[in-house]
C-alpha cells in the first residue's frame, strides 16, 4: 500500500487541478484574480452540471487530503 500511495496522489492531484480549472471556464480573466464587473456573480446558485463538478471537486480534495495524511503515517 505504501508504494502505491504516491501514484494515487499524483492521479488525484491531476484530477483536482482539472476540476478546479473547469469551474472557471465561463468567467472572464478578471474574475480569476478577484475582480468582477458583475456584482451579482458573488450570489450565484450552482445548478446542473456546474453543481456536480463543484461536488466532485470537494470529494477529490478530501480524498487527496486523506491520502496525504495516510502517506505521513
Amino acid at each position: 500500500m505504501k508504494s502505491l500511495l504516491p501514484y494515487i496522489q499524483i492521479i488525484l492531484s491531476v484530477i483536482l487541478a482539472a476540476t478546479i480549472l473547469l469551474q472557471r471556464t465561463g468567467a472572464q480573466v478578471g474574475g480569476a484574480f478577484g475582480g468582477s464587473d458583475n456584482f451579482s456573480s458573488a450570489f450565484h446558485t450552482r445548478r446542473g452540471m456546474e453543481r456536480g463538478l463543484f461536488i466532485i471537486t470537494i470529494i477529490v480534495a478530501i480524498l487527496f487530503a486523506v491520502s496525504a495524511l495516510l502517506n505521513l503515517i
